[in-house]
């Protein structure tokens, strides 16, 4: 089992479109942890981590959105496993 950590960045109209709460539940279902949260700048940042596989679904996702939302740009960096988070949380 290949484990990984995902820096994203999502650029767009990401913000008030439920982008944070969808997140969640898409990271709940593919078992993956982690947090997400609105920036400053109108962006929405997550860091993910788990399986390599389940953290390209999360990403292939984060490249659509929710129905609401209008991805312009999805950037990852990929990071070393840390197995810090026990749960994929919104935070604020």
């Amino acid at each position: 089992m290949d484990k990984i950590r995902a820096h994203i960045i999502v650029s767009g109209i990401v913000q008030g479109v439920f982008f944070r709460a969808n997140t969640r539940s898409k990271a709940q279902m593919l078992g993956v942890t982690g947090w997400v949260r609105n920036r400053p700048d109108g962006t929405v940042e997550l860091i993910a981590e788990g399986e390599r596989e389940r953290l390209k679904r999360l990403t292939d996702w984060c490249h659509k959105g929710p129905p609401c939302a209008s991805v312009s740009k999805v950037d990852v960096r990929w990071e070393g496993y840390s197995g810090e988070f026990q749960k994929f949380e919104v935070r604020y």
